[in-house]
């Protein structure tokens, strides 16, 4: 998908280029010079294109087409982590937003010095750019800028843990804001950054989750993408899943590389320098270690050189090179000192920050407190008139209560029971309970789940010969069968997706016999399947073809949904169950290599060959074909073993 978005970008650059060639020099070649420039942002193209749009507006007076491309110049540089020329651009942008009075203008200006500020460990100036974006953003009534703003802001508040509470406050309206106008990009920042403290706060779960979902809603292009893939390495790191960690890891290095992005390159190469250290693998730390050292002193990212200093120090001693471990252990300790000025710097801005808020609640008060002794002074006044018939009509209203008790609780107990059983019908008991008694449902982490997919070889032909209503009739006939089937094995459905079945085993309750179980399903649902299609075939129909894919291995589950819940799964292992499943063959099991450890005593099975897998590599595939011993025979066995 990406792919076709560059081939259609690119396509528009070079019908803006040939429309360009004719354009007269006004505001319209302004206006295109300036849209040149945004979609070749990370070119040095685009430096042209924004000189060029720069000097036409001087020369035609047209403040707004300067602005813009002032602001496309400092977006080029920042793009590069080179923010003193970036600040070179933005400082008379921000003066022509100004000058124009242009709100929306001037809070994203005011918002990328904030950033700067930022990555450059500077939290007091950023908290202060960032309030001033909020307030111009409002007047503006720039929901997109709102929601930029209040993320930023909990981005500040995210730095010290007894502040968390505040960040989470400030990212969820950023959130929220975000989901109303569809804005994926924001939607992204809210929820890497809520994974973010969900991390800190060793709260698992949580911040898989909303990881997860970032992952989720950014764009492959996107520059916070391998911000998200960073952290799942940690938390798989965490988790002591080492070679997930090390993949996730590496393709965070790999995205930031592509998109440019110097500082999450030094944060990548510094994760994965720890990951090495470790391993008392101190030359290949020290290597990562030392790039991350060069890419934040370019930038002058002072967190990630602290960081880098730290290892390197560490890397040093256990080699031994004790001259350089206290050379960098020195320049730790002196980047630390300047950090910690810039932290009660913010300290303090925060503290006033929170005094204005005060007292502009404390006005708010006031003002309320006169409302409501207006409003209680004409009460008072009409009362007495109204007190008898007010009387009255409570006396009837009791009652009508009275009479109609019985029959009201007679049909909210109906109603409560209609709902208990309709969530029973969506969610897992376990997760639905949770719902009623808590108002939520909290993501959880599993180690080991097992995920099965199935999927019709050939439906969308089938759809061509068949009507609508026919080809649901089957379709359903089909999903209620495998409805029954993994009920029987104690599995859990998840969704369907068209023609496909996902379910799940051991969630939301872990079951160490939940592979075996889906395995036993699995051969359940072949021979459904065929005994149906047997019938068609009687008929003179044509039968129904179906591959099934199993992979065993970690997952988050959890609740999504507003209005209309749905219990969902996320994480490699369902990627990984989807690609058994579309490498498979009809009438067959395909599992992974994970699945066949754990059923390999039981189960014959074919060994087919391998398959790549995103962020995890190349994976064993395997039919399982029949029981080595069955069922009632182990029994029988261990019946007699006992005796």
């Amino acid at each position: 998908m990406s792919g076709l978005m560059v081939h259609a970008q690119d396509n528009q650059v070079d019908s803006l280029k040939k429309i360009l060639l004719y354009q007269k020099e006004d505001t319209n070649r302004v206006k295109i010079l300036n849209q040149l420039s945004s979609l070749t942002i990370k070119t040095p193209e685009a430096i042209e294109f924004a000189k060029e749009a720069v000097s036409l507006s001087e020369k035609i007076s047209y403040p707004k087409g300067k602005a813009l491309g002032l602001k496309n110049l400092g977006l080029y540089y920042f793009l590069k982590s080179d923010y003193i020329h970036a600040e070179e651009y933005w400082k008379p942008a921000l003066q022509e937003y100004s000058s124009l009075k242009d709100e929306s203008g001037k809070a994203n200006i005011l918002n990328n010095f904030g950033s700067i500020n930022f990555q450059q460990g500077n939290s007091s100036r950023a908290m202060e750019y960032f309030m001033h974006s909020l307030e111009s953003a409002q007047k503006a009534n720039d929901t997109v800028r709102i929601a930029t703003a209040l993320n930023n802001v909990g981005i500040i508040y995210m730095a010290k843990p007894n502040t968390f509470d505040l960040a989470i406050d400030y990212l969820n309206k950023a959130l929220h804001i975000a989901q109303l106008i569809n804005d994926k990009p924001e939607m992204g920042v809210s929820y890497v950054n809520l994974g973010e403290i969900y991390y800190d706060k060793r709260e698992d779960s949580a911040s898989f989750y909303n990881l997860f979902k970032a992952t989720e809603v950014f764009d492959p292009t996107d520059e916070l993408l391998p911000y998200a893939l960073n952290f799942i390495g940690k938390l798989y790191l965490r988790k002591g899943q080492k070679d997930l960690a090390l993949n996730y890891l590496e393709e965070a290095l790999k995205k930031s590389t592509e998109i440019g992005n110097k500082l999450y390159m030094a944060q990548s190469l510094n994760i994965i320098a720890q990951f090495y250290e470790d391993q008392d693998m101190h030359d290949k730390a020290t290597v990562y270690f030392d790039k991350a050292r060069m890419l934040a002193a370019e930038i002058k990212a002072g967190e990630e050189l602290k960081k880098a200093y730290s290892g390197l120090s560490l890397t040093f001693s256990a080699k031994n090179d004790f001259r350089n471990a206290y050379k960098y252990s020195n320049l730790s300790a002196l980047l630390a000192d300047s950090l910690f000025k810039f932290a009660a710097d913010s300290a303090q801005l925060k503290y006033t920050v929170g005094l204005k808020e005060k007292q502009i609640d404390i006005l708010n008060k006031e003002k309320d407190l006169k409302d409501l002794d207006i409003k209680r002074q004409k009460i008072q006044k009409n009362g007495l008139m109204a007190g008898l018939g007010l009387i009255f009509i409570i006396v009837g209203i009791l009652y009508r209560d009275y009479r109609n008790k019985v029959k009201t609780n007679t049909l909210l107990d109906h109603q409560k029971a209609e709902i208990e059983g309709l969530l029973l019908n969506i969610l897992p008991a376990e997760v639905a309970h949770e719902l009623q008694t808590e108002g939520q449902a909290t993501p959880k982490y599993f180690d080991h789940a097992a995920v099965l997919f199935t999927d019709f070889k050939g439906f969308t032909k089938l759809a061509d010969v068949l009507s609508p209503q026919e080809l649901v009739a089957e379709l359903n006939d089909c999903f209620m069968a495998f409805d029954d089937i993994i009920e029987k094995h104690k599995l859990e459905k998840i969704k369907t997706i068209g023609d496909s079945y996902m379910c799940a085993g051991g969630i939301p309750t872990p079951d160490p016999a939940a592979t075996m179980n889906m395995i036993e399903a699995s051969f359940d649902i072949i021979e459904y399947l065929k005994n149906w299609n047997a019938k068609r075939i009687e008929k003179g129909l044509a039968p129904w073809e179906l591959r099934i894919g199993i992979h065993v291995g970690p997952l988050v589950a959890g609740v999504v949904g507003k209005k209309k819940y749905a219990y969902d799964i996320w994480g490699s292992t369902v990627n990984i169950a989807s690609r058994m499943e579309s490498a498979g063959e009809p009438g067959q099991v395909n599992v992974s290599s994970s699945v066949y450890d754990i059923i390999k005593h039981r189960y014959h099975c074919k060994y087919r060959g391998k398959i790549s897998a995103k962020n995890i590599g190349e994976i064993d595939m395997y039919f399982v074909e029949n029981q080595k011993i069955r069922q009632e025979d182990l029994v029988l066995f261990e019946d007699v073993s006992e005796s």
